[in-house]
Order: structure tokens, then sequence, then C-alpha cells
């Protein structure tokens, strides 16, 4: 399996970064939304370059603490900032320090009662951190990224889908400095259990350009709302991939409405 400065660290990061919720639905002019996330994954194998699980020589763990900011701009327009604080280590790195910092701007292209779909573009600039003074592992020193995002609501269920659901899906081309280019798709499904909680099942995928990196992690966590607060928790798991840690661990949220 290949390490050291590879993409086995590099997508560790990738993995771990906090995906937009229902990201389809621009937040109303003037409303403010923030969210902090807690990760805390761990490893002890690896998925080798043919998909192989393999024992890694030590030890893979990853911690970040994120924020991710949504600002409606006008009812069609939302700005978004993302940014964190990473950490981890294993047998051939030891690194602390600033993550990308992330700008960008959402537009909604079409939308009715129950169906959204919107167009993403941003601007990221790679962290650094305590790691010889140079930028994180994985991070390309600027990324560009393209999203387009689908959803619908089923606010009074349809079938076997239970009332107050929703579905999204994202498709990403994430241009990179430094690092190969990558795809990426993120799924979401969503369905609310009375007035305070929702139950949230999620997944992310993608692929380098060069064909080598691939990763799949699935994520489910409950949603509890306390007015304007909510509080998330739950579990990621990577269940798939090539050139990456098995990593898995919990994820801990917390939601603010302005």
């Amino acid at each position: 399996m290949r390490r050291a400065g590879g993409p086995l660290i590099g997508l560790a990061a990738v993995v771990l970064a906090t995906p937009a919720v229902a990201g389809a639905w621009t937040q109303p002019k003037g409303q403010t939304q923030v969210i902090l996330k807690y990760d805390e994954m761990r490893a002890e194998r690896g998925f080798d370059p043919d998909g192989v699980l393999a024992d890694l020589p030590a030890e893979r763990r990853d911690t970040t603490v994120g924020v991710f900011v949504e600002y409606g701009l006008t009812d069609r327009l939302t700005l978004q900032f993302k940014g964190d604080w990473q950490s981890g280590e294993d047998a051939f790195v030891d690194f602390e320090g600033r993550g990308p910092i992330e700008l960008g701007v959402t537009w909604q292209a079409w939308r009715d009662d129950q169906t959204a779909v919107s167009l993403y573009a941003g601007y990221a600039r790679g962290g650094e951190g305590r790691n010889a003074g140079y930028a994180l592992p994985g991070q390309g020193e600027q990324d560009w990224e393209v999203r387009a995002s689908a959803g619908r609501s089923f606010e009074a269920g349809w079938g076997p889908i239970p009332p107050r659901t929703f579905f999204e899906v994202q498709a990403a081309r994430r241009m990179r400095e430094g690092l190969q280019d990558e795809v990426r798709l993120d799924l979401t499904a969503g369905t609310r259990l009375g007035d305070d909680w929702m139950v949230l099942a999620q997944a992310f995928g993608g692929q380098a350009d060069d064909g080598g990196a691939r990763w799949l992690s699935v994520e489910t966590t409950v949603v509890r709302d306390f007015g304007d607060w909510s509080v998330q928790a739950g579990w990621r798991q990577t269940v798939a991939g090539r050139e990456t840690p098995q990593a898995g661990g919990p994820v801990i949220g917390l939601w603010r409405r302005f």
C-alpha cells in the first residue's frame, strides 16, 4: 500500500470534509445558518490500490473541528464559508493546523414547492500547520470547485416514503493545484420524526483523475431541534475505496439559525 506523502494520507482529509446538508435549497434572504462539527476518525486497516483491505503500519487518527456558514444574500443567492482545524498522525506523519478556507456562492437555478436545483462555485486556499511548515497532507495550495445539486421533498409522503422526507444528490468537480483533480458524488436522505427530531443518512464518494484513489463513506446521524439550535450526533464509516484508510468514528454537530 502506498503511504508517505501519497494519496492514502491525502484522502483522509477528503473523507473528513464537512458536507453541506440540503444544499439544493438556498437560504432565504437575510437568514444565516451556522454548523459546527467535530469528527474523530480512526483506522487500523486501509484499502490498497486494488481495493483490498490490509493492515496499516500503525493506527491512523484524524480529528477535525469545522465550521460551515450559509447566508442568504438574496432568496436565490447564498454565500457559503467553510473552514476547519485538523490534527492527525500515523506511522509516517504527525500534523496539526488550520485546514483549507473555502468561500463560494450557491445560485438557486430552479425551485417549486417540492423540488430544488442549484449550482455552486467556490474557491479554497490550502491550510497550514505543524509539519515542517508546509501545507497539511492532502491539500492543494489552491482549489476550485463547481457543484450541481438537486433535491426533492415529500411533505405528505409518497408510497413507501414517509411524510416529511427529502432526498438530495450533489455532483462536484474539484480542480486542485499541485494534486490530482477529483470528481465527487454526495447523496443525502432525511426524515422528520415529529417536530423536533430528524434522521439523516448520507454517502460521500469520489475518485481522483488518475484513477488510483477512490473512496466511499456512509454517515448516519440524528438531529434534535431546540428552537433555533440543533444538536447532531452519529457515526461515519469508510466502506470501500482504494488507497484510503478504512476510517470510522463519531460525528457531533451543533447548528444555529439566525
